[in-house]
């Protein structure tokens, strides 16, 4: 045990002692958040190409009708063009060719061909724009037929637009104000994160094991330390580096909370609502009143209404748990191979189910009740990443201790199959490992 103690201690100090460590720990928030930013900016200014499309309007109904959009233009062309254009579009200068049938009205169908795959945003805006007209001219032929005075003012009143505020029911029977949109962001965060903690910190482990098996260090160590208390050190004190920046983070995290609930108190609440009022004084007002509250202080109010301590809890179980898991099955790798490529091909298998979880965080976070978030969550290689991505929505007690447990079965199991592995591993060199051999590797008697 002392001896585990002291390659604990070892590997611990060695990784953060590193200024790598620091710079890590301290710009990884900044670049999560830095990532997250990104991804919204590249989502609403991504498409800026300028795109001419050729219309034909065989039913001449939208002759000068289909207006600029951003940066897509329509031109409208006769049927000689548009005959020439469908055979030699692409040595034309238009994007793309829109062929609007006769019968559209009926049909409800039209025609886009373009050399390229069309982007999906923008068969989007031009189905719109075609169904929104072809809305509005029924609308106008109603109001034609029935002949009452001021009918396509009354139908245009009755647009609405509804602001939907969900609430939530807590065990104690209080309401509390929630958003599933907050929730979604937050359980597709939880689960990419763990994700990205358990495989980087899983891997150090493997790289670690191989560089000192690579380095023939390995033979002076293992001379004075059982196998597995060299590994049980190695995957112990990478795991307390791991918390120790998650800590950090957490501490971080809540002072920074802090800071943004004490700048939006309610004084400054109104006051940002009273100024928003000022600047839309033209809007009605039950609009303005709406707009004049702060949404800042919404979106804190709601994230104070998760379950944040069950959400803590449950990061650090399946993030120590998970890493258990995972770091020795990868430990087990780099003491059976002998270089990157070798490794290569044995990591694969195992991060299989880590790939396919971090696939499934979309479809769980948008349906965390349906059967892929339950499976993924209850199936343990998939569990500490679909998990995490349910808890923000709260489930039942019940799922959540079935998946701890069936989690926890596999760990041990796992460590048992990499200690065998491991044990046999460590000083074997110049061999092809494969599945078979492994297998032989299990069942050698200690």
């Amino acid at each position: 045990m002392n001896k585990t103690l002291l390659i604990l201690k070892q590997e611990y100090l060695k990784r953060v002692k590193k200024k790598s460590f620091i710079v890590l720990t301290l710009l990884v928030p900044f670049l999560f958040a830095g990532m997250f930013a990104l991804i919204i900016f590249l989502s609403i200014n991504n498409d800026k190409e300028e795109r001419t499309i050729a219309v034909y309007d065989e039913s001449q109904l939208f002759l000068g009708e289909l207006e600029q959009q951003g940066y897509t233009t329509f031109h409208f062309i006769p049927e000689e063009e548009y005959n020439e254009l469908k055979s030699n579009l692409k040595e034309s200068d238009f994007y793309a060719l829109l062929y609007i049938p006769a019968n559209i009205y009926s049909a409800n169908v039209a025609q886009l061909l373009s050399v390229k795959q069309v982007p999906i945003e923008l068969s989007e805006q031009i189905e719109r724009k075609l169904s929104r007209f072809i809305e509005n001219d029924k609308r106008q032929k109603v109001v034609e037929e029935t002949r009452i005075p001021d009918l396509e003012d009354r139908l245009a009143g009755t647009k609405t637009s509804i602001k939907l505020n969900t609430l939530k029911i807590s065990e104690s029977g209080e309401t509390k104000k929630s958003s599933s949109t907050i929730a979604f962001i937050a359980s597709y965060a939880m689960g990419f994160i763990i994700y990205f903690f358990v495989f980087m910190y899983g891997s150090m482990v493997m790289r670690s094991v191989m560089e000192e098996k690579k380095n023939r260090i390995i033979e002076v160590i293992i001379s004075s330390v059982k196998p597995m208390q060299l590994m049980a050190g190695k995957i112990i004190g990478t795991a307390l580096v791991g918390l120790t920046q998650v800590g950090i983070w957490i501490v971080l995290g809540a002072v920074a909370l802090g800071v943004v609930q004490g700048l939006f108190t309610p004084e400054s609440a109104q006051q940002m609502g009273q100024s928003i009022m000022e600047s839309q004084s033209a809007m009605s007002p039950a609009a303005s009143q709406m707009a004049g509250q702060s949404q800042v202080t919404e979106v804190l109010e709601m994230i104070g209404n998760l379950n944040l301590p069950l959400i803590l809890f449950s990061f650090v179980f399946y993030f120590l748990v998970g890493y258990l898991m995972y770091s020795s099955l990868l430990g087990a790798v780099g003491a059976a191979v002998d270089s990157d490529e070798d490794a290569q091909q044995l990591v694969f298998p195992v991060t299989i189910p880590l790939i396919l979880s971090i696939m499934l965080l979309f479809p769980i976070a948008k349906n965390p009740e349906g059967p892929v978030a339950f499976w993924g969550s209850i199936i343990p290689f998939t569990s500490p990443v679909s998990m995490l991505a349910r808890v923000p929505y709260g489930i039942p007690t019940w799922e959540l201790l079935l998946s701890m447990f069936l989690l926890v079965l596999a760990t041990v199991g796992a460590i048992w199959v990499a200690a065998r592995i491991y044990r046999t591993g460590i000083l074997m060199y110049g061999k092809k490992v494969n599945l078979k051999e492994l297998i032989k590797w299990l069942r050698y008697k200690s």
